[in-house]
């Protein structure tokens, strides 16, 4: 754990290819991420819930909403990723989504339900995959060509990341 409020676990290591056993870490760790941002927020006073996990941040509403509205992307770029040779992903400005009113204000339940939901399907496609598919292509408009071991290490690091901001702030502001 880092001293770093925005990087907690430290930044992204950007990946071509997993080993099988990083890979199935990887998909574990988004199996787990909907229990675990449940566990984090559990208890939370919702006054709580509208104060930045770190100064200039987002508040850990905006978080929690986060994960699904990014997820729902990775879920959607992987699908590409596997019936389109290559396809060009679209990239979404993320500070504009979590600015819009439901980011800001509604309840954590609705995000955490579709977090649960997503996580279910994307698992599951996961773990059906042939090791080849995980070879495949997506490319990014700013990061150039990903395989989708980069996009599933990118993935799993990013829910580990923002349920560390989330653990991290309960501790302060609790």
């Amino acid at each position: 754990m880092s001293d770093d409020l925005r990087y907690p676990i430290g930044r992204p290591e950007p990946v071509t290819h997993l080993h099988p056993r990083q890979r199935q870490r990887c998909i574990a760790d988004l199996a787990a991420a909907p229990t675990q941002l449940r566990h984090a927020v559990h208890g939370l006073a919702v006054e709580k819930l509208d104060i930045p996990y770190r100064p200039g941040g987002w508040t850990v509403r905006q978080v929690v909403h986060h994960l699904p509205d990014s997820h729902l992307n990775g879920y959607l770029r992987f699908r590409l990723g596997l019936t389109e040779d290559t396809p060009t992903i679209k990239p979404y400005d993320q500070d504009g989504w979590s600015a819009l009113p439901d980011a800001r204000t509604a309840p954590l339940e609705p995000s955490l339900a579709l977090l649960d939901a997503l996580h279910a399907r994307w698992v599951g496609l996961l773990e059906a995959l042939p090791p080849e598919a995980f070879r495949r292509t997506v490319r990014h408009p700013e990061q150039g060509l990903l395989t989708l071991d980069g996009l599933l290490a990118l993935y799993a690091w990013h829910g580990r990341h923002h349920i560390a901001h989330i653990t991290a702030a309960r501790a302060r502001i609790a």
